[in-house]
């Protein structure tokens, strides 16, 4: 057997309970991949869970706790940091794979490339076959299509393999929403790993827009502090904050968000963001050689 045959696969798909429909066409296309199955494991956050396919196996939690926390829970499902399976997919509940394929896609791309720790995958329409601007994760977004190494990756799309929740950590649970990804990925490329953006593997999702209410709002500007005080040197937390908070005020948003966003950047000053491990001087070196260095 070759190295990506013996590739054990799991995914993780996190769901309110609310789209019982889309979460079955979801949990068929898994399904439906070509190798060996798939050990899928659905996990209620806070809502009891629709009938599901036999052999998906389900947890459910009493409360929301939030996207990372709950997919943490997906991850742990697999044994510790997911050691039971070599990768994880992480799948939106409304998202359906495109191609029957992209398992084995999965599992020829990490076993071709030790130092591969993520693979983010390309979402779409399922009728435009569009993909957004903000569902490329690099600046250079205009063309979709083309494939390469990134600095983050899209939360509900992608595969990681187990060993990097090994020797880094899962998700921040506190974050809740927002950003939570970007945190495990420069933990990621700082113990080594690289990630990738596969515009083969695709995701169909439904075109959105997200949503731009109050919490939102907080929760961005908080977990953008966070982010910056858990993972960067010093030197370049007031750099990265300034930045961004230049951008917010350029992109001139309405006085009930500019609201919400000042208060969430205030809190995200003076709570605890959990335990600060700033990157490598290296690692700032080699985000910027990928195009997007750790400022913007």
């Amino acid at each position: 057997m070759t190295g990506a045959s013996r590739m054990r696969i799991g995914a993780v798909v996190l769901t309110m309970g609310n789209r019982p429909e889309e979460l079955r066409a979801l949990l068929d296309s898994v399904a439906k991949q070509h190798g060996d199955p798939i050990e899928t494991v659905v996990v209620g956050n806070g809502s009891p869970l629709p009938e599901l396919p036999e052999g998906v196996r389900t947890v459910e939690l009493p409360e929301n706790v939030g996207i990372p926390a709950g997919r943490n829970v997906g991850i742990e499902a697999f044994g510790p940091g997911g050691s039971d399976v070599d990768v994880l997919l992480f799948l939106d509940d409304d998202g359906l794979l495109a191609r029957e394929d992209t398992a084995e896609l999965c599992r020829e791309a990490f076993a071709a490339d030790p130092e591969l720790g993520i693979i983010s995958f390309r979402i779409a329409d399922p009728d435009t076959g569009e993909t957004q601007r903000r569902h490329v994760p690099r600046l250079r977004a205009s063309d979709p299509m083309r494939s390469s190494r990134v600095t983050t990756f899209l939360g509900g799309a992608n595969a990681v393999r187990t060993h990097v929740f090994e020797e880094v950590g899962g998700l921040p649970d506190d974050f809740f929403y927002a950003h939570e990804e970007t945190d495990l990925a420069w933990r990621a490329l700082d113990a080594g790993w690289q990630i990738d953006y596969r515009s083969d593997m695709v995701l169909f999702h439904p075109t959105t827009a997200p949503a731009r209410h109050a919490v939102y709002h907080r929760m961005v500007a908080r977990n953008r502090v966070w982010l910056a005080r858990r993972n960067l040197p010093a030197l370049l937390v007031p750099v990265y904050l300034g930045v961004w908070f230049l951008l917010t005020l350029a992109r001139r948003p309405s006085r009930p968000a500019l609201r919400a966003w000042l208060g969430g950047f205030k809190e995200g000053c003076v709570t605890p963001c959990g335990p600060r491990r700033p990157m490598k001087w290296a690692t700032v070196w080699r985000l910027t050689r990928l195009g997007r260095p750790p400022v913007i």
